[in-house]
């Protein structure tokens, strides 16, 4: 009973934030703030975390939501400077080429060219590139941006270089006893047990990942629409499925023959490589090209307040020139996050580090240079030369970038804190476990041996939570390794499944929404977005649950 009641109230937050958003239709600007100071006033009086605690954890969220900010600015600005230059005009031009359907163009940027960038990069890359391309072609903004929040679960677990399982799960797990005994029981070493997880992890997440292409034209087809209807995807489902195919079965190849480095990044690549020249021969494309309606049509809920008009008049730059900063900046993104590279390594050096915050155990480390902003900013000064700018056009570009963050600041302000005193309110006086380990332990205790269902549930609430799916996997997996223990199920398929839920969690988290929003100026419609990703969630959650109650008692992995 005092677990149930303590579950609750550490799900208190992740309800506010959900009723302001979602129900109440407040910006994230008002609804986060609120959300912050619930988590802190839960924390102070019911967990009885420390001042010093709350406030420390405030200042690394702070420093976090700087790198966020940074991110961001890099993302607009690399934009911008390619809209100056041209290129962004003759890029249309180029997409146009291949095909003039909205569902194909979708297909290629946000599911393919997105999940690539989340493969070299992670940390809401895809979404501050590819949201602000989409729109400059010509789609409305609440569109590109669902589009891109849609696509991020099946890429998220191996993104930034397989950062969520390297990093995330190895940190969750390293290190425990029952860990290392469950290694040794199955002859394996700790780095080849972090191999099976993510190649059980690409298993799950390819056969749900064949799909989304066909559920992002059926969003697309039901909410912007001339029609509303999901019928009108029907004529382009044999190609979403191919396009589905191409991506998930390079990725999953690359897990169980690579590790979860690449797969995400191969899978991109070798997706684009496959799925362009097809779409480019009218390959199992529909007879008939879907375009959204007329733009004096749209409502305004589709409409940002940043225009990215594009000329028809020909632009003086090969198609090539025109990519080459994208091939550029896919390019030292993977050298720059291949651990097997120097590069790597002197980037990661130089660190300004804030330890032991108020005098707590707090501490906080940004290093700048390995931020993905950093590649941007290079890339732009490259781009500044190989498209002969001038002065005035670069000046107009990092103008036109700051001003975009102005709105975007509160929000990711108070949300990423948030996620901090959240994580870190195991430092108590109460004698409770952290909030969202009590909230972990409550669902396990309810649910028991049908855990395989649900542990996908608690990798979402990690991300929702905390913006990330690392961090949500630093939080949760040895949870999920005892609960796998607890239940005798195979500990590999659990930790899976909360990599799966993590990686649906990265869709829907404030953070990631806010960041996309920012770059397009739909500031205030974060709740209306979440509204409409909820049911895609659902879906993804519950074809996860299933598969893992396949996987543990049907085929008794």
């Amino acid at each position: 009973m005092q677990l149930a009641l303590y579950s609750l109230l550490a799900f208190t937050p992740i309800l506010t934030a959900f009723l302001l958003l979602v129900v109440a239709n407040r910006p994230a600007t008002q609804a986060m703030p609120v959300t912050y100071l619930v988590t802190a006033i839960i924390a102070l009086l019911i967990w009885k975390v420390p001042v010093v605690q709350v406030a420390a954890s405030t200042v690394v969220g702070l420093i976090v939501t700087l790198e966020i900010l940074y991110i961001v600015f890099g993302a607009i600005l690399l934009l911008n400077t390619l809209q100056e230059s041209g290129a962004i005009s003759k890029i249309r031009q180029g997409l146009l080429g291949i095909s003039s359907d909205r569902r194909i163009q979708v297909i290629l940027i946000a599911w393919l060219f997105g999940n690539f960038i989340e493969g070299a990069s992670g940390f809401g890359t895809p979404a501050v590139i590819c949201v602000p391309l989409l729109v400059a072609i010509g789609f409305p903004p609440m569109a590109a941006v669902l589009a891109l929040l849609l696509t991020q679960g099946t890429a998220s677990p191996f993104g930034a270089v397989g950062t969520p399982i390297v990093i995330g799960i190895n940190s969750g797990l390293e290190g425990a006893e029952a860990v290392e005994q469950e290694v040794a029981r199955l002859g394996l070493n700790f780095s080849d047990y972090l191999n099976l997880i993510g190649a059980k992890t690409a298993i799950i997440q390819g056969v749900i990942g064949i799909f989304i292409p066909l559920i992002l034209v059926i969003t697309l087809n039901a909410y912007f629409g001339e029609r509303k209807s999901w019928k009108d995807s029907l004529p382009v489902a044999k190609f979403a499925l191919f396009a589905g195919l191409a991506f998930v079965i390079p990725y999953a190849l690359t897990a169980l023959l690579l590790g979860p480095a690449f797969p995400s990044l191969f899978g991109g690549l070798v997706g684009l490589a496959i799925v362009i020249p097809a779409a480019k021969r009218g390959f199992l494309a529909p007879k008939d090209n879907w375009d959204f309606p007329d733009r004096t049509q749209w409502p305004t809920t589709w409409m940002g307040t940043t225009s990215y008009e594009i000329s028809d008049t020909p632009v003086k730059m090969t198609a090539l020139q025109a990519w080459l900063p994208y091939v550029l900046l896919g390019l030292f993104l993977v050298l720059s996050r291949t651990r097997y590279l120097p590069l790597s390594e002197w980037l990661q050096s130089i660190e300004i580090r804030y330890s032991n915050i108020f005098g707590t155990d707090v501490t906080v480390a940004t290093k700048p240079l390995f931020l993905p902003a950093t590649v941007f900013i290079l890339v732009v000064c490259i781009t500044y030369f190989i498209h002969h700018m001038k002065s005035e056009q670069i000046k107009r570009a990092i103008v036109g970038a700051g001003q975009k963050l102005l709105g975007t600041a509160l929000a990711i302000g108070a949300s990423v804190p948030m996620a901090q005193v959240f994580i870190n309110s195991g430092v108590n006086t109460s004698g409770l476990a952290s909030m969202p380990l009590t909230l972990a332990d409550g669902a396990s205790s309810l649910v028991g041996q049908v855990w395989p269902f649900f542990a996908p549930v608690i990798g979402l609430i990690g991300s929702f939570v905390a913006g990330s799916t690392t961090v949500s996997n630093m939080m949760f997996s040895l949870f999920q390794f005892g609960v796998a223990k607890q239940i005798d199920e195979s500990t590999s398929v659990i930790l899976a499944l909360q990599g799966v839920g993590a990686a649906a969690g990265n869709m829907i988290a404030v953070s990631n929404i806010v960041a996309a929003v920012a770059t397009v100026g739909l500031m205030g419609r974060e709740g209306i977005l979440l509204r409409q990703l909820l049911l895609p969630v659902i879906l993804y959650l519950i074809f996860a649950g299933l598969l893992g109650v396949l996987a543990v008692f049907v085929f008794q992995i």
